[in-house]
């Protein structure tokens, strides 16, 4: 099982870091991603960070967004910044590979 934490509601232009902690299991050197779901739409992709640390970007958010790996404290990050009102969603960690994912955390971006 995964954690999700870090959401919030914040205005148009603002940052956020979103962590993911595992619950009985390390991250390395699986794949982690962040996903994200908006309502009425479906799930999808935000980044990825492979057991390489290669890292993949949905377009949307390339440029904006980061991902990272803390190994010593065994956590994921998705750092967002510049965020916009269509980056509203929950936003879920999910390990690559398996069928572990998150309980998802809301992150808001209104003024």
């Amino acid at each position: 099982q995964l954690a999700e934490s870090g959401g919030a509601l914040l205005p148009p232009g603002g940052s956020l870091r979103l962590s993911c902690a595992p619950s009985g299991t390390t991250f390395a050197p699986l794949g982690l991603g962040w996903y994200r779901q908006a309502p009425g739409k479906q799930r999808e992709v935000v980044a990825r960070i492979f057991p390489d640390d290669n890292t993949k970007y949905a377009d949307s958010v390339q440029g904006r967004f980061t991902i990272s790996r803390d190994n010593a404290k065994n956590l994921v990050y998705l750092q967002m910044n510049n965020l916009k009102p269509e980056d509203t969603a929950v936003y879920y960690c999910h390990q690559l590979g398996t069928l572990a994912w998150g309980q998802g955390t809301q992150v808001t971006v209104s003024s």
